[in-house]
């Protein structure tokens, strides 16, 4: 019997006794219990009435479900007694360790449980999870044990697992990753769970080190059923761990299917080696993925292939490689171990930039010669200077490939001739029974011989059907474009064709080979051809055309001629040859500086009014020298295109003026059926005839729903920003809309013209505006904001109006109109360099009151004198939108003081919800107490990952750092910080402040701190770095202490600090001008050489006495750095 699905988004619904007695619910409650306090409670207490239940989808993200809700659950879900399937989406809620044990607790008796998802991501619990979730695993799969049933596990500990345990349960908080204990428990857990066959644990970006990766090695080689295993370790720091891993997957001899991402793990050339000798005894293993991209295996990738050489079973292996430095040694090992893979039927090999070479090549394509059962093969080799031989021995193995269908090759940037690209091509010539190819050789050495001879290797592969062959970038020229072409034209079954050869040398008689091949190629359906940039002129469009003309079929035509020299005539010819395409129903032809002129844009409208069963149509005709004529003939063309539905036009940098507008309106108000319309008219000599008038055309395509609208640089002033409100007003479906109107010479009179009609676009939903430097002011901003008002359908408003006259009462209509967009979730508005000034800004704040749904909001208020008195009540507004994630607050050159910045922190204390924080404050007079409060606002801000603060050029002295210093200390959670404190008084106690609370930010990742010119002695950066040294996490970070006084004292502290970041990727430092001479610049160099994975650095030392001899010791110790890659040292 067939039980019935029931779907519900409605908790009401599903408390109807009607629906307590089915077998299968999916529940979708996303964001449906955020208000509702006793929503929870009910949804417990009806689950507990399903006791036939069998199958329970339930999501309940983001529903602020706290430990006792999760209990509740947990006890209703208790009561379905034969609930044998059930995914339970938890994240984004406030699920502490209480929720985690109310919920295991009252599930640990389901005994029937087959299947568990669960996913707690984003939510408030750390290590401990980890143990109690498998806890409650252990104690289920015992008993599912005895019932002999399939053991199906989810388990989601990804990157932001975080602690905030209360009760004294665990006190630690600096961590926010699961880490080392949390993996021994889960790996004591699974060591347990012996019946275990398809387990998916995902412990990406979890500071994992290489104890415990072989402590999980341990646990899996526990779990001798498994069969299907996927692993995602990305982002650790397991390294040696990766040789106990491999051990502990050897043990796992049922695999049949596993997926294993170690990518960025610091995994070196034996450990690589190490996973290879796990792998040869999982014999049983079909399905292979493996991600290694990133480390640093090198020679170890040959022991890897030396493993999966004896995983023979294989059929399909994914392998990613990238960013290993193999060299030939470890590509020629690899490829004889794949030689002995002769069941693999598909294989993806990604190794781009490892330095291979032909040597590494010819092994490649050696051990791919003997795959003969090879049916989909991706090889990406971009990058590797193979050269020539390289490519010959590619093309060679390929050659022996006979049963590949399907073929991607990546080998851009390879310094591959026309001899290299002639073997490739009889290679390719062998494999008849292609049917899908894609062919990159971007950047390389190719000329007409290479092009040719590819082209004849491909005309052999007669059962093409799809075709992306990529050569850009090259040497070809004419007699190469016409045998490539000549070649394709062998490919009769095509019916797919991407062609890029986007700047080569093809000129005139090269573009008209291309043309003349593929006439040949009748049964095409989308045709691709890029040339952009090849001195194509009239003579090349007229051959280009004959493809066109034959090429009946064709429903999907992109062409790229941008950059060329057609002329009119030239577009006169491509005008031709679309006119027999009369299948057409998606065009894209960029035809941008080529002279056409009026003449050939007029051709090409006749040419597309003859596709009348087009519905997309992109056209790019910037800079191509037209008026208000080729504009009416393109016109008169477009308006027979009835069927069009979406259509973006480019004619930017043109001449059409006011009448080329209203030729424009004309065409535009025959295409009724177009839903979704951008148009480029920026710096065409527009006026306000021309605004109005297509105005009005707009005001007849009823049916748009998405207009993006650039005037830009136009001169519409007043009356032509009317039409353009008049007409939009009649275009009542729009949901979004971008207008673009930026130095138009738009007054109040226009503003109140484009806010009418824009209060009847009800419908608006996205709404960007662009109004900068124009001649708003007071009037204007009422017509606006009354319009504004009315859009109370808008959830994204994005609004430009810096660099007009709007004075507080203009801002206070502003305020009104956006208290009345109640639906707003992401709001922007720049307002720069206006005179709002404070009551302004008590206006704009007051709205945010209304707003209180808002997740995103950015407002720019530079100078606008809003001083003290108007920041506080900024802060005000902002302590009602408790649910933002993202605020950003551009406040330059305003003249706040301290009691202002206090005020804007009292506000920011309850935006407890915050994820990314941006304070630009820099220019104004905070003082020697940069206010204590900041920091305990800071403090409830526990969220924050990414916070940006710019106080510079203020009067800051060490006090004030030493309060900023303790509200950082707080954010322990923080991965990416920006501090810019420059031209202010920081001293020894300001830099140890700064320095302490870096101490605390443990999880840092990324680190700016600017202190340019901030008096540090010796003693202070001593200080700063020790706090530094701390960040072991660091993996990018620019420092800026030009014009200080750091000293050796500094420089070496420094040095030692770096030694102890040893995650350390990038370095930038401006130390310019500290007084470091000889014996700081080598303990700097001592620390820099113990920095074991950097890979950029860039040193600015001018000014420092640091002699020649002193500058020669530096950079022999920048030697030692084996993973450096770019290194720029400045001493003068």
């Amino acid at each position: 019997m067939i039980q019935q699905n029931y779907y519900f988004t409605n908790l009401d619904k599903f408390l109807s006794p009607q629906y307590q007695s089915n077998k299968i619910l999916h529940i979708n409650l996303k964001k449906k219990l955020q208000d509702n306090k006793i929503g929870a409670l009910k949804l417990a207490s009806g689950l507990g009435k399903c006791t036939n239940l069998q199958n329970l989808t339930l999501n309940l993200q983001s529903n602020k479900i706290d430990d006792k809700d999760a209990s509740r659950l947990g006890s209703g879900l208790g009561q379905c007694i034969n609930l044998q399937n059930l995914e339970l989406n938890l994240k984004s809620n406030h699920i502490d360790l209480n929720s985690v044990s109310g919920l295991c607790y009252g599930l640990r008796n389901r005994t029937n449980l087959q299947n568990l998802t669960l996913n707690h991501k984003s939510n408030k619990i750390r290590y401990i999870f980890a143990l109690i979730l498998i806890s409650f695993l252990i104690c289920l799969s015992v008993k599912v044990t005895l019932l002999v049933c399939l053991v199906y596990i989810v388990v989601v500990c990804r990157g932001a697992l975080q602690n905030i345990i209360k009760n004294g349960v665990c006190r630690r908080k600096k961590s926010s990753k699961i880490g080392d204990e949390g993996v021994s428990g889960l790996c004591f857990g699974l060591g347990k769970c012996t019946n275990l066959t398809y387990l998916i644990l995902n412990l990406k970006n979890n500071s994992i080190g290489d104890e415990c990766a072989s402590s999980l090695g341990s646990g899996l080689a526990k779990c001798t059923n498994l069969q299907n295993l996927t692993l995602n370790l990305e982002k650790n720091f397991i390294g040696e761990g990766a040789s106990g891993l491999g051990s502990g997957l050897g043990k796992c001899a049922n695999l049949q299917n596993l997926t294993l991402n170690l990518q960025g793990n610091f995994i070196g050339d034996e450990c690589a080696s190490c996973l290879g000798s796990g792998l040869t005894k999982c014999t049983n293993l079909q399905n292979l993925t493996l991600n290694l991209e990133k480390n640093s295996i090198g020679e170890g990738a040959s022991g890897l292939g030396s493993g999966l050489g004896k995983c023979t079973n294989l059929s399909n292996l994914t392998l990613n490689l990238v960013y290993n430095k193999i060299g030939k040694v470890g590509a020629s090992g690899l490829g004889s171990g794949l030689g002995k893979c002769t069941n693999l039927q598909n294989l993806t090999l990604n190794l781009q930039n490892n330095y291979i070479g032909k040597v590494g090549a010819l092994g490649l394509g050696s051990g791919l010669g003997k795959c003969t059962n090879l049916s989909n093969l991706t090889l990406n080799l971009d990058n590797n200077e193979i050269g020539d031989e390289g490519a010959s021995s590619l093309g060679s193995g390929l050659g022996k490939s006979t049963n590949l269908s399907n073929l991607t090759l990546e080998i851009n940037n390879n310094e591959i001739g026309d001899e290299g690209a002639s073997s490739l091509g009889s290679g390719l010539g062998k494999c008849t029974n292609l049917s899908n190819l894609t062919l990159n050789l971007d950047n390389n050495k190719i000329g007409d011989e290479g092009a040719s001879s590819l082209g004849s290797g491909l005309g052999k592969s007669t059962n093409l059907s799809n075709l992306t062959l990529e050569i850009k970038y090259n040497k070809i020229g004419e007699e190469g474009a016409s045998g490539l072409s000549s070649g394709l034209g062998k490919c009769t079954n095509l019916s797919n064709l991407t062609l890029n050869l986007v700047q080569n040398l093809i000129r005139d008689k090269g573009a008209s080979g291309l043309g003349f091949g593929l006439v040949k190629c009748t049964n095409l359906s989308n045709l691709t051809l890029h040339v952009r940039q090849n001195f194509i002129g009239e003579i090349g469009s007229l051959g280009l055309s004959s493809c066109l003309r034959n090429c009946t079929n064709l429903s999907n035509l992109t062409l790229y001629l941008e950059s060329n020299q057609i002329g009119a005539e030239g577009a006169s010819s491509l005008a031709s040859g679309l006119r027999k395409c009369t299948n057409l129903q998606n065009l894209t032809l960029n035809l941008s500086e080529n002279q056409i002129g009026d003449k050939g844009v007029s051709s090409l409208g006749s040419g597309l009014g003859k596709c009348t069963n087009l519905q997309n149509l992109e056209l790019n005709l910037e800079l191509n020298q037209i008026d208000e004529f080729g504009v009416s003939g393109l016109c008169s063309g477009l308006r027979k295109c009835t069927n069009l539905q979406n259509l973006t036009l480019n004619l930017k940098s043109s001449e059409i003026g006011d009448e080329g507008a209203s030729g424009l309106c004309f065409g535009l108000g025959k295409c009724t059926n177009l839903t979704y319309l951008i148009l480029n008219l920026k710096l065409n000599f527009i006026g306000k005839v021309g605004a109005s008038d297509l105005g009005s055309g707009l005001g007849k395509c009823t049916n748009l729903s998405n207009l993006t609208l650039n005037f830009d640089l136009n001169q519409i002033g007043d009356d032509g920003a009317q039409g353009l409100g008049s007409g939009l007003g009649k275009c009542t479906n729009l949901s979004n809309l971008t207008l673009n109107l930026y130095l138009n010479q738009i007054g109040d009179d226009g503003a109140q013209g484009l806010g009418s009609g824009l209060g009847k676009c009800t419908n608006l939903s996205n709404l960007t505006l662009y109004l900068e430097l124009n001649l708003i002011d007071e009037i204007g901003s009422l017509g606006l904001g009354s319009g504004l008002g009315k859009c109370t359908n808008l959830s994204n408003l994005t609004l430009y109006l810096d660099q007009n006259k709007i004075d507080l009462n203009g801002a206070l209509l502003l305020g009104s109109a956006l208290a009345q967009c109640q639906n707003l979730l992401n709001l922007t508005i720049n307002l720069e360099s206006n005179r709002i000034g404070v009551k302004g800004v008590q206006s704009l704040s007051a709205s945010l009151t209304y707003c209180n749904n808002l997740s995103r909001f950015l407002i720019n208020l530079t100078d606008n004198q809003i001083g003290d008195e108007g920041t506080i009540s900024l802060g005000s507004g902002l302590a009602h939108c408790s649910n933002l994630s993202v605020l950003g607050l551009i406040l330059p050159d305003n003249q706040i003081g301290d009691e202002g910045m206090s005020g804007l922190s009292s506000g920011l204390s309850n935006c407890t919800n915050l994820s990314i924080l941006r304070f630009y404050l820099q220019n104004n007079q905070i003082k020697q107490k940069c206010p204590q409060n900041f920091g305990s606002a800071l403090a409830k801000c526990n969220n924050l990952i990414d916070f940006t603060l710019d106080l510079s050029g203020n009067q800051i002295d060490k006090q004030g750092m030493s309060n900023l210093g303790s509200g950082l200390a707080q954010l322990t959670n923080l991965q990416d910080l920006t501090v810019n404190l420059r031209w202010n008084s920081a001293d020894v106690q300001g830099a140890s402040s700064l320095g302490s609370s870096l101490a605390q930010c443990i999880n840092l990742t990324y680190l700016t701190l600017d202190l340019f010119m901030n008096k540090i002695s010796p003693q202070g950066a001593v200080n700063l770095f020790s706090g530094l040294a701390q960040c072991t996490n660091l993996s990018n970070l620019v420092l800026n202490l030009y014009v200080n006084n750091i000293g050796k004292e500094g420089a070496s502290s420094f040095g030692s600090c770096l030694a102890q970041c040893s995650k350390l990727q990038t370095l930038i430092a401006n130390l310019q001008a500290n007084q470091i001479g000889d014996q700081g610049a080598l303990n700097l160099g001592s620390g820099l050489a113990k920095c074991c994975n950097l890979t950029d650095l860039t040193l600015y030392l001018r000014s420092n006495g640091i002699s020649e001899l002193g500058q020669q010791n530096l950079i022999k110790k920048l030697f030692k750095i084996k993973k450096l890659v770019q290194r720029i040292i400045r001493f003068d």
